[in-house]
This record gives structure tokens, sequence and C-alpha cells, in this order.
């Protein structure tokens, strides 16, 4: 990998190394922010169809989440680790290090996509009876499921192509993408759903191929967008020679985040297999409220997606107060955000399920539980922000120890102690619980990245001022 380039003049250097802090993270942030609150949108509208079409339908879909999740989860880290190592190359200047990391995360992804082809091709249907799942439950569980993972190669192209150009600053083109992969999704799933306009009726398999399709149309636009306007990367596979240390690097950072999100998994999977025991409402009433928080997590997601290459950039460019000021600014959005759905969930929680034709039963489960599950907001914006300043300084797996502590050390345990009581509600209180855990895992690392990192940073900095 060439490592020789020659230094550009200071009046080339990329936005993310001079552009103020607040107006950077704004113009970085703000497109991904609404690209996601569309994606937050259409995972909505997926459910409120599939609601109308059975309670059975709507709980197949839950339980779907767990691999739903882990596919994205693995589609996302892997850009992730190739993000931050292309920011992190620009920052120093070094172009051909930079494509060469994009070609690697590149092939990465497709291997990614193998791995979730032999899952929908083996274990689709049986991954609903290992849940305690009804046959019709687990029919329906298969009809979804199997497009989804088959045909998952549209959401590995998407993403791969997006994080290139969030790590060379277009960010206002991933607006594009992901915004036209959503609305395609948002119109097609009750034609392909109900047969409607003389379109087949597909029932929930029609929901998993609207969401297949504007997968693949968004990675299509995504692959065009760096094709025509990435002038910072060009890729060139004639020249790509795979290296293990570019895959290693790659991984290193990318699969904690992987394994975050498989931490994940396991937690939802673990807690629909406690909720199955009261019933599959409760399943399903935990399958909206993952499709609700969407709405405050996804901005967040976008907000941490502007911010990641910037902390990368300026990690490489030694500048160490822009990284922070850019980590405090973050957090403040973040926490602005989730606060506002947190009154949202207080106030609303009837209204919220009745989008997903709630019945009687699922209104008991469902009031209380989105008022008890919606207060670890308060404190989740700055966990996940932290966690991803953790990643773009190459440290993920202080993300991943923190998930891992929250998620399957303390929530699951708690969960199930508590479902011992008889009483729904009381599982519910498990997640406010393991969000403040989170909370002190991140002050620990926070202050080893300072001392690590960020001090020897600050002299690194000062010296070259000198």
């Amino acid at each position: 990998m060439a490592t020789n380039e020659v230094k550009a003049p200071a009046q080339n250097e990329n936005k993310m190394g001079t552009m103020p802090v607040n107006r950077l993270l704004i113009t970085m942030a703000l497109p991904m922010m609404i690209s996601m609150l569309v994606q937050a949108l259409y995972n909505i509208v997926d459910s409120i169809f599939v609601s109308r079409i059975s309670e059975e339908a709507l709980t197949a879909v839950s339980m779907a989440y767990p691999i739903q999740n882990l596919l994205i989860g693995l589609a996302s880290g892997l850009a992730v680790g190739m993000n931050a190592l292309v920011s992190r190359a620009l920052g120093e200047n070094k172009k051909d290090t930079a494509n060469q990391m994009a070609m690697h995360g590149v092939a990465l992804s497709a291997c990614g996509y193998l791995i979730f082809l032999v899952v929908g091709l083996t274990i689709a249907r049986w991954f609903f009876v290992v849940q305690g799942a009804s046959d019709v439950i687990a029919d329906y569980g298969y009809e979804y499921l199997s497009v989804i993972t088959c045909m998952s190669f549209g959401i590995f192209v998407e993403i791969a192509f997006e994080r290139m150009l969030q790590a060379t600053g277009k960010t206002i083109y991933t607006m594009f993408t992901q915004g036209i992969g959503a609305i395609f999704n948002i119109i097609f799933d009750p034609i392909l759903i109900f047969g409607l306009f003389g379109a087949p009726k597909l029932g929930i398999a029609g929901a998993a191929w609207a969401t297949v399709l504007g997968q693949i149309l968004a990675g299509c636009l995504a692959f065009f967008l760096n094709w025509k306007k990435n002038e910072d990367i060009r890729l060139d596979f004639r020249k790509f020679r795979p290296e293990l240390r570019a895959f290693g690097q790659i991984l290193y950072i990318g699969i904690p985040s992987v394994l975050m999100v498989a931490i994940g998994s396991v937690m939802t999977f673990s807690v629909n297999r406690i909720l199955v025991v009261f019933s599959s409402t409760a399943v399903a009433v935990f399958g909206v409220y993952f499709k609700l928080q969407s709405f405050a997590f996804m901005p967040v997601f976008g907000l941490n997606n502007g911010m990641v290459p910037i902390i990368a950039y300026n990690y490489g460019a030694v500048k160490p107060d822009r990284m922070i000021k850019t980590l405090k600014l973050a957090i403040f959005y973040a926490t602005c955000i989730m606060v506002i759905a947190f009154v949202i969930f207080q106030t609303l929680p009837k209204q919220l399920l009745l989008l997903f034709s709630a019945s009687d039963e699922m209104l008991a489960i469902g009031i209380p539980s989105l008022r008890i599950l919606s207060v670890c907001f308060l404190v989740a914006g700055a966990n996940v922000v932290i966690g991803s300043f953790f990643q773009a300084v190459g440290n993920g797996i202080y993300s991943m120890l923190v998930s891992l502590f929250r998620q399957l050390i303390f929530l699951v345990p708690l969960a199930y102690l508590f479902s011992k009581t008889g009483n729904v509600n009381m599982v519910w209180l498990a997640w406010p619980l393991a969000e403040i855990a989170a909370v002190v895992c991140n002050v620990i690392f926070m202050y080893r990245i300072n001392r690590d990192i960020l001090k020897p940073l600050k002299k690194e900095a000062a010296e070259r001022a000198i």
C-alpha cells in the first residue's frame, strides 16, 4: 500500500480539517439525520401494513428482527471500519491508501452478503421455531426472512458506498440514496402486500420484497454517485491487491461494531423467549417498541455518521481540539433529540400503539411498556455518541465491551429475574437500569481514551505548532 504521498497544499485541505466545527457537524450530519428519519418512517410503515394482515404477522416481523438487525449490523460494521480508515488516510493526505482501504471494504462487504445468503437458505424457519413461535407465526416469519436474507446484497452495496461518501464529507448524497430507497419501500409496501394496481398479492413476503428492492435501488444510486461525484476516492479493481493487513485493520475497527449489533440481536432473541411465556402479544409489543424507538435513535445514528469521519480525519491530522469539540456538540444534540422522544413516549403511548391496529390486550401491555422503556432515552443518546467516538479513534473494543455489559451481562439477566414476578411490566425496568450501568462504563473508558490518546495528541499538536 502506498505511503509516500506528498502532502497537499494547506488551501486544498478537506473541509473536515478547516470548517468551524459546529457548522461542519451540522453540514455533515443533517442530511444523514433526515435520511435516517425517512428510514425510520419506512420501518414503521412496514410494520403498520403488516399489522393489517394479522397480529401473528406483526409478531413474526418482530421475531425476525434479531437476524435482520444482525444483517444490517454486519454491513454497517464493515463499513464503519472502512470509513474510519479512509477518513484517517485522507487526513494524512494518503489518497492511495484511502483508495486501497475502500476497495478492501467492498471486498469484505461481498463476503458479508454470502454469509446471509447461506443463513436464508438454511435456518430461516428454524429461527422462529426455536423462539417458541406457533406454526402460523413460523410460516409468516419464513416467508419474510428468507427474502430479506437471500436478497440482502442490496443493503451491503448501499451501506458500503454510502460510507465512502460520508468518509469524504459528501453526506448530502447519502440523503438521496437512503431517501429514495425508503420512499420506494413506503410506496410499494401496500402494493405488494395487498396486490394493488394489478400487482401480485404477496402478503408478508410483499413487505420483504418492497424492502430489498428499495435497498437494491439505493445501492445502485450510491455506487453511481461515488463513480460520478466522489473525486477523493477512485476505485480501480484492476489495481486491487488483497492484503491481509488491510483486511485486518478494517476488521479490527469494524468487528467490535458488528459484535455490538450481534449482542443486541442476542438480547432481542433472549427477551423474545422471555416474553413469549407471557403471550405472543407481549412479543409484538416489544417489536413495535423497536420500530417506534427508531424515530429517536435513527437521527442520533445519522448524527454519529456525520461525527465519525470528522473525528477520524482530525485524529489523522493531529487536531485534538476539533475532535473534543465535535464530541461535545454531538452529545448535546443527541441528548436534545432523545429528550423530545421521551416526552412523546410519555404523553402519547396509546396513539402510537393504535398506529399498529393494537388490540385491547396490546394496549394494556403496550402503554406502560412504552413509558417505562423510554426512560432510558434520557442517557441513551450520550451513550450512543460516546460509543461511536471510541470507534472513530480506533478503540471500537470499548464500545463492544459497554454493549456486552449493558445488554447481556446486565439487561437480559435482570429481565429474566423480573419476569419471575409474573408481571410483564416488571420486565421493562431492565432497560433503564442497564442504560445507567452503560453510563458508568463509558465514563471509565473515556478516562482511558483521554489518557492514552487525547493527551498525547495534544502534546504532539503543541510540538508541531512551535
